[in-house]
C-alpha cells in the first residue's frame, strides 16, 4: 500500500464487467465518513463534486480508451490516477487522488482493477483535477494531460533514482530511512534531494509534495 498512501486512504477492487466495488477498505470511513457496505457506483457519482464530474467522466473515457489500444503485456506496466472531490457524509468536500492498476484481464476483456483514494485536501485546496497516465518498468508516463484526445510522452524531469526518492518523500520518509530502503549512503540521498529541489524550483519538502501532487509527479 505504501507506493500509493500520501495520506488518509481507502481501497477497492472495481468490478470493471459488472459496473460493482467490491473488497471496500474501512479506510473509507475515515476519509469520507461512509460505512462500506454503504458505498456504490452510483451511490458515489451522485457525490461528486459538479464542477469536476465532467473532468471525472472524461478520464474515464480516455483511460479505458488508452489501456484498449496497449498490447497485451504493457498492460501491467502502467497505473493512472487524477483527482477530483466528493462530498463526505458531513456535506464537506474531500479532494482525493484516485490511483488504479489493472489486475485481471485477458486479451478480449478487463474484469478488475485496484484502486486507492487518498484525501488530499490537506495538500490541494483548490484547482483544476489533473489528469496522468504514468508507466512503471520504464514505460513512457503522460503526466498532467491537458488535452485529453493526445497522449503525448512527457519528458521526464527526473532520473529513475530521482523518482524513487521523490515517492518516498511524498509518503513522509526522512533521508534516513530513504537511504536504508534503497541501500544507498545518507550523502547520496541527500545530494538527490538537493537536486529534485532544483530541478523543481522548490524550497522545502513540503512545497515539493504540494507541487509533485498538483502537477500529478507521482
Amino acid at each position: 500500500m505504501n507506493i500509493f498512501q500520501v495520506g488518509n486512504y481507502y481501497y477497492f477492487v472495481f468490478n470493471i464487467f459488472n459496473g460493482e466495488m467490491e473488497e471496500m477498505s474501512s479506510g473509507v470511513t475515515k476519509v469520507l465518513g461512509y460505512e462500506p457496505n454503504e458505498l456504490s457506483v452510483s451511490f458515489l457519482l451522485d457525490r461528486i463534486h459538479p464542477d469536476d464530474k465532467a473532468y471525472f467522466l472524461n478520464f474515464e473515457y480516455r483511460i479505458a480508451e488508452f489501456f484498449k489500444k496497449l498490447p497485451f503485456e504493457k498492460i501491467k506496466s502502467y497505473k493512472v490516477q487524477y483527482d477530483y472531490r466528493i462530498k463526505a457524509k458531513n456535506d464537506s468536500y474531500v479532494r482525493v487522488l484516485h490511483q488504479a492498476v489493472q489486475m485481471e484481464y485477458d486479451t478480449e476483456n478487463f474484469y478488475r482493477c485496484f484502486d486507492v483514494q487518498t484525501d488530499i485536501t490537506h495538500i490541494k485546496p483548490v484547482g483544476i483535477p489533473v489528469f496522468s497516465i504514468i508507466g512503471l518498468d520504464d514505460e513512457p508516463s503522460y503526466y498532467n494531460i491537458q488535452d485529453t484526445n493526445i497522449f503525448n510522452k512527457s519528458y521526464d524531469l527526473f532520473t529513475k533514482r530521482e523518482r524513487e526518492i521523490l515517492k518516498y518523500i511524498v509518503e513522509g520518509y526522512n533521508s534516513r530511512q530513504i537511504a536504508d530502503n534503497l541501500f544507498l549512503s545518507l550523502h547520496t540521498i541527500s545530494t538527490h534531494r538537493k537536486n529534485i529541489l532544483h530541478k523543481t524550483d522548490c524550497k522545502t519538502p513540503v512545497d515539493l509534495v504540494s507541487k509533485a501532487i498538483n502537477e500529478g509527479w507521482v
